[in-house]
């Protein structure tokens, strides 16, 4: 197996930041900026065509990672990504924004599913695990830190937080610099491999639609409850962010978690926290009475995610990682993009939140049934 130093290790995880940043960087000053570029009508689509564009483009990433080695692609969709990120600042108008936006899910598609690749051809085991939960904690720690700065560089100007996606040519650089080219790995061939870990693996892409579609559901509606309540935006950036920083705590957890109770499990508990954050947002009469939904919440989050990228690591042969990851990258943002749409049930922000309680107590019970039938497979 290659080896990679701790400066190198420490690269593809900031990397990993990108996948959050890419709708992130905008939000704070999404009003002034969608006005500006003519497009207020489409305002939540520039935060959400990228996962749109993430969905459209995992197919045709999985398999060029599968043939041209994920070190390659990386390069490529960094610099794609701080490219077209950054042109988003000079492209008035509704149809060269939306291609903008659906061409930067494309490069985000490629950047999430190659460096999550090579995470998994420099580690192994345990030590992948961990590298995994790191990865989690990093992309939330990344969606606090770009929100911040996001927040300053828009009250500057409305062009500014576009800078920020230039941070992907910095990572660029230091790929080149710090992580080594994997060296090809030597596997035997197996009975259709393939078919094999497309069914395993169906569970793991369920759990990753339905624990975003939970996670996004709160942070969409949520703002729209405690606005309802008279908060003001800064208390709702900062019990936002606090469920990110619960977020990051839980997915430090996870492998230690996952360990003694196995991965089925512990998608079960990340679900079971879902189901009760999600009924206490829906009960809860003020922003106090929500704080122990925001700590469940998080951990729903940093319990699911980190974890959902190594069973499809594990399960995946390597030949066939890439291919996988994209899916993987797919099913996220797919479940991501799917929430937007949880707000127009009929009863309003309290339907939702019973929509995606309801969700999690599905997803409670199948990931329950189909740990138990492989915990008697495996006998």
């Amino acid at each position: 197996m290659s080896t990679i130093n701790k400066v190198g290790a420490i690269t593809l995880l900031a990397v990993s930041c990108l996948t959050i940043m890419v709708g992130c960087v905008i939000v704070p000053g999404l009003s002034e900026i969608a006005a500006q570029l003519g497009v207020s009508h489409l305002a939540n689509w520039l935060v959400t065509l990228p996962s749109l564009g993430v969905v459209l483009a995992g197919p045709l990433a999985g398999r060029a990672i599968d043939r041209w080695g994920a070190y390659s692609l990386l390069l490529v969709g960094l610099f794609s990504y701080g490219l077209l990120g950054v042109a988003g600042a000079w492209l008035p108008g509704a149809l060269p924004q939306v291609i903008d936006r659906l061409l930067l899910g494309c490069a985000t598609a490629i950047v999430m599913a190659s460096g999550t690749s090579l995470i998994a051809s420099f580690y192994a085991g345990d030590a992948r695990l961990k590298m995994m939960a790191r990865q989690g904690m990093a992309i939330e720690l990344g969606g606090v830190i770009f929100l911040f700065i996001g927040g300053i560089l828009a009250s500057i100007s409305w062009r500014w937080p576009y800078a920020l996606y230039l941070f992907a040519w910095l990572m660029l650089l230091l790929v080149a610099i710090t992580v080594p080219r994997p060296m090809p790995s030597s596997t035997e061939p197996e009975d259709n491999p393939s078919t094999n870990s497309d069914r395993l693996l169906r569970p793991v892409l369920l759990a990753a639609v339905c624990s975003m579609m939970c996670f996004f559901t709160a942070v969409i509606m949520l703002p729209q409850r405690f606005a309802a309540m008279h908060v003001n935006a800064a208390q709702i950036g900062y019990f936002l962010s606090f469920v990110s920083l619960v977020a990051v705590l839980a997915a430090a957890m996870m492998p230690d978690v996952a360990q003694r109770f196995g991965s089925y499990a512990t998608l079960v508990m990340a679900f079971i926290c879902y189901l009760l954050a999600h009924l206490e947002f829906a009960a809860a009469p003020n922003m106090l009475l929500c704080l122990p939904g925001g700590i469940l919440l998080g951990m729903g989050f940093g319990l699911s995610i980190p974890l959902v990228n190594h069973m499809t690591v594990e399960i995946s042969q390597p030949q066939e990682r890439g291919r996988q990851l994209a899916r993987l990258s797919m099913a996220i943002f797919s479940g991501q993009f799917l929430a937007a749409f949880m707000a127009y049930l009929p009863g309003g922000i309290v339907s939702a939140f019973i929509a995606a309680a309801v969700l999690a107590a599905v997803n409670v019970f199948v990931m329950g049934k189909w740990g138990r039938s492989t915990a008697v497979n495996t006998k």
